[in-house]
C-alpha cells in the first residue's frame, strides 16, 4: 500500500494494552499511523499514560489489568474478568475498521477471542508474539481463530510461527533498533571501559520479588569478584518505586553501589560499562546492543520452577542468545544461580582474554540479524500493516 490513504472518513482504530511496556509500543505506533494514514484517525481502547498523551482516552485505568504473576492474577481475577467484558462490549459497539491488541496475552487475548465472536469480519492484529517458541507452542494454532496478523519483535518469530502453523506473522522490528544511537559508545565511553577501574553494570531485576531474590546473592558475587583481585566501580540503574528497597539491600555489599537514576543515565552506564550482572530480561538486549559482555541470572521460587520447566521449549532463556542462535552470553538459573558460579562467569569478563573477546564477537553480529532490511523504523512498519488491515488494502 502507499504511505498515504486519502479520504474523508476518519479511520476508527482500537488498542488494547495491557501493561507499561505495551502503552510505550501503542503510543510509538499511534504516532506513525497518524504519519502514515493521510486521514483522520478516531482512537479507542486500553491503554496508559503515554496512549493517554497521543490522544487515545482509555476505557479503564491500565493498572487495572496490569498484572503479572499467577497468584497476582488469581488476586485479581474478578476484576480482571470484568474489564475483559467491558473491554469486549465497548470494541463491539464501536465496531472499529481494526482491532489491534499490543502484548500481554492473559488480557489482550482473551478480548481479541471474544471480539472475534461477535465481530468475525473485523481484521485483529497482534503486536508483540506471545512466546509460543519458548513454551506451550499450541497456542500458535489457536491464535489463527481469532487473529489475522502477527507483528513480531524478534527476527525468528516468523519462522517460528509458519514452524507451529500460527497466523500471518511479520517481523517488524524491536523498538530497541530504534536507539541504537543511544547505546552505541562514544570514544571516551569506550576508553572508559579499558581504564584501571572500570565500571561493571548490575541490574537485579524490575519487580520486587526480583530484586529481593537476586540482591543478596549479587552483592556476595561481586566480594568474590574482587576477591579475585579484579578491581571494578558498580553501578545500578534503580527502578524508582523500588530505590529504597536497593539501598537496603546493597548497603552490606562490599562494593558500594553507585545508584542511577533515570533512563537517560540508565543508558549512560551501559555506554561505559565493561560489563554486566544482570536478572534475565529486555535489559540483556539493551546491553547486548551496547555491545556489553555480560553474565544472566535468574531465580523463582520452587513451585514456579516445577511449572515453567514443564512448559519450557528453548534451550536458553536469555534474549540475545535466541536471536543469534547460540549460547554466547552464560545463563545462570535456578540452582545453578550461586554467588560462586556468578563469579566465576564473571571474573573472565573483566580483563581482556578468550571469554571477554568470544562475547565481543557474537553481540558485533546482533545489530545486523535484528534491522530491518529497508533501514525502517519499527514503529512504521508496524504501521503499515495496520494501515492495510484497516483499509483492506
Amino acid at each position: 500500500m502507499s504511505d498515504a490513504v486519502p479520504t474523508d472518513r476518519p479511520l476508527t482504530i482500537w488498542l488494547v494494552a495491557g501493561e507499561e511496556s505495551g502503552d510505550q509500543l501503542g503510543a510509538k505506533l499511534i504516532r506513525s499511523l497518524r504519519a502514515l494514514s493521510g486521514r483522520p484517525l478516531a482512537l479507542a481502547g486500553v491503554g496508559g499514560d503515554a496512549m493517554a498523551a497521543e490522544g487515545m482516552e482509555s476505557l479503564f485505568p491500565l493498572e487495572d489489568v496490569a498484572v503479572i504473576g499467577y497468584l497476582a492474577v488469581a488476586a485479581r481475577l474478578r476484576l480482571l474478568m470484568r474489564r475483559i467484558r467491558q473491554t469486549v462490549r465497548a470494541c463491539v459497539a464501536a465496531r472499529p475498521d481494526v482491532l489491534v491488541i499490543i502484548d500481554s496475552p492473559g488480557f489482550t487475548h482473551a478480548v481479541a477471542s471474544r471480539v472475534r465472536r461477535r465481530l468475525p469480519d473485523l481484521p485483529v492484529i497482534d503486536y508483540v508474539s506471545p512466546s509460543v517458541w519458548a513454551w506451550r507452542p499450541w497456542r500458535a494454532k489457536t491464535m489463527r481463530g481469532y487473529i489475522d496478523h502477527v507483528l513480531a519483535l524478534l527476527p525468528f518469530e516468523p519462522d517460528a510461527h509458519r514452524r507451529l502453523n500460527g497466523p500471518a506473522c511479520t517481523y517488524v522490528g524491536h523498538p530497541l533498533i530504534e536507539r541504537l544511537g543511544d547505546l552505541r559508545p562514544s570514544a571516551a565511553e569506550r576508553e572508559a571501559r579499558h581504564g584501571l577501574d572500570p565500571v561493571l553494570a548490575v541490574l537485579p531485576g524490575s519487580r520486587r520479588s526480583e530484586i529481593e531474590r537476586l540482591m543478596p546473592i549479587f552483592g556476595a558475587a561481586l566480594a568474590q569478584v574482587r576477591a579475585q583481585g579484579h578491581a571494578f566501580t558498580v553501578e545500578l540503574p534503580a527502578v524508582t518505586r523500588h530505590r529504597a528497597l536497593i539501598e537496603r539491600l546493597s548497603a552490606a555489599w562490599p562494593v558500594p553501589p553507585r545508584l542511577i537514576d533515570g533512563e537517560a543515565d540508565k543508558l549512560a552506564t551501559f555506554r561505559r560499562a565493561r560489563a554486566a550482572l544482570a536478572a534475565s530480561g529486555t535489559v540483556t538486549l539493551e546491553l547486548a546492543l551496547a555491545g556489553v559482555p555480560m553474565v544472566v541470572a535468574y531465580q523463582v521460587p520452587k513451585i514456579e520452577e516445577v511449572i515453567v520447566r514443564r512448559l519450557i521449549q528453548v534451550p536458553t532463556i536469555v534474549l540475545p542468545n535466541l536471536i543469534l542462535g547460540e549460547n554466547a552470553i552464560p545463563e545462570l538459573i535456578q540452582a545453578a544461580c550461586t554467588p560462586e558460579r556468578l563469579a566465576a562467569a564473571l571474573g573472565p569478563l573483566l580483563p581482556e582474554g578468550p571469554a571477554r573477546a568470544a562475547q565481543e564477537r557474537a553481540l558485533a553480529r546482533l545489530d545486523a540479524t535484528m534491522r530491518l532490511p529497508d533501514g525502517d523504523e519499527p514503529s512504521r512498519s508496524a504501521a503499515r500493516i495496520v494501515l492495510a488491515a484497516a483499509t483492506g488494502s
